[in-house]
């Protein structure tokens, strides 16, 4: 018996359908529960803003005027930032689409993001620091290439 093409292609849709959704369902059960959790001041919805991992602050040097959260290359990021430059990738210092909104809404061109590098990794990573305005006038972070942001704020020392 010969199958039409019209079936068969439903069958493979179906399938397809199927799949991306058991995809979907595996995906979101191996999710850690801090991405899914609590709202942030700057965005009291708390869509797609949420704590970042901590840092066991004994397992690092501290970071002046940065929370503990932060892992301790984001420091020299974060002075990198407020002088200017100069950042080590290409990328670091350019416009941060906020595409899926996880971020307060503003026009484009206001956010910027900025690679926090990972020792032992050959390529940028996930870690990056996105900032609000020129000067910066807020900060966040993400840890998981932009899934979850972490809102922090620097102290006004010098760069």
């Amino acid at each position: 018996m010969r199958k039409s093409p019209t079936l068969v292609w439903l069958l493979l849709a179906i399938a397809l359908v199927f799949g991306w959704r058991q995809l979907q369902t595996n995906t979101s059960a191996s999710t850690p529960d801090w991405i899914n959790a609590s709202a942030d001041v700057a965005n009291p919805a708390g869509v797609g803003i949420t704590p970042a991992p901590r840092a066991d602050p004994a397992s690092r040097p501290p970071s002046p005027g940065l929370p503990d959260f932060l892992p301790p290359e984001a420091g020299e990021v974060v002075s990198r930032i407020r002088r200017g430059g100069p950042f080590p990738n290409a990328q670091d210092g350019s416009v941060f689409g906020n595409y899926e909104g996880r971020l307060p809404r503003q026009p484009r061109g206001w956010y910027r993001e900025y690679t926090v590098p990972t020792p032992g990794l050959s390529h940028r990573g996930t870690r990056r620091i996105v900032t609000g305005g020129t000067p910066p006038q807020v900060w966040y972070y993400s840890a998981d290439h932009y899934r979850s942001f972490r809102r922090f704020d620097i102290e006004d020392a010098p760069p």
